[in-house]
């Protein structure tokens, strides 16, 4: 199996077995907690109200519980944000379904948002950018966003057989982001992936 960040969870349509499987690992997991949250959050301060868009099964989320006083997570897929209420019941985490490019919250409600592995699930450039706007809508002047997500190849593009696959060209996160409202954008790329931060 490939050691690299994946995808995570399709947020427009169906998943494949294997891809459902992945991201419901122990490996996937501490890959997560080892590497791909940390190094895309850094020292970011994300407040005390923080939006999750798009948590799959919920492995970033059960580290971001931990780290902030009220997460609120937005889901797509019926069955997911199902098995993510039931489990997280009790917690300090609230499961919303929602599609991420018209969430039902109030213009400038959240602290921060996070995006992490997905949005290369969403199937065109014109939902992505809705997206990153209608995050932009729901954040509190100053608030910050990080997302992150895997870069291009021809080994992620076969592993997402059967799923929507639209990868994100890093090189233009930063002036998409900027077009969303967003200002002071930095962009980080390895060999892997790509991480953004920018404030609203």
């Amino acid at each position: 199996m490939q050691t690299t960040p994946l995808g995570r969870r399709i947020r427009f349509g169906s998943v494949n077995a294997e891809h459902l499987e992945l991201c419901s690992s122990d490996d996937w997991r501490a890959m997560l907690r080892d590497f791909i949250v940390p190094w895309a959050v850094a020292s970011t301060e994300l407040g005390d109200d923080v939006l999750e868009v798009g948590p799959g099964p919920g492995m970033t989320t059960d580290l971001l519980r931990h780290q902030v006083p009220k997460l609120t997570a937005v889901e797509l897929d019926e069955q997911l944000a199902a098995a993510l209420t039931a489990r997280l019941a009790g917690t300090n985490v609230e499961i919303v379904r929602a599609d991420a490019t018209a969430m039902p919250f109030d213009g400038g409600r959240f602290s921060a948002a996070v995006s992490f592995t997905m949005l290369h699930h969403v199937p065109t450039i014109e939902l992505q950018d809705r997206l990153f706007a209608e995050v932009a809508r729901v954040l509190a002047s100053g608030g910050v966003f990080v997302a992150s997500d895997s870069l291009a190849s021809a080994d992620l593009a076969a592993f997402h057989h059967g799923d929507v696959y639209n990868p994100v060209d890093p090189v233009t996160v930063e002036g998409r982001l900027m077009a969303a409202s967003f200002t002071s954008v930095d962009v980080q790329q390895n060999d892997f992936g790509w991480a953004a931060r920018a404030r609203r």
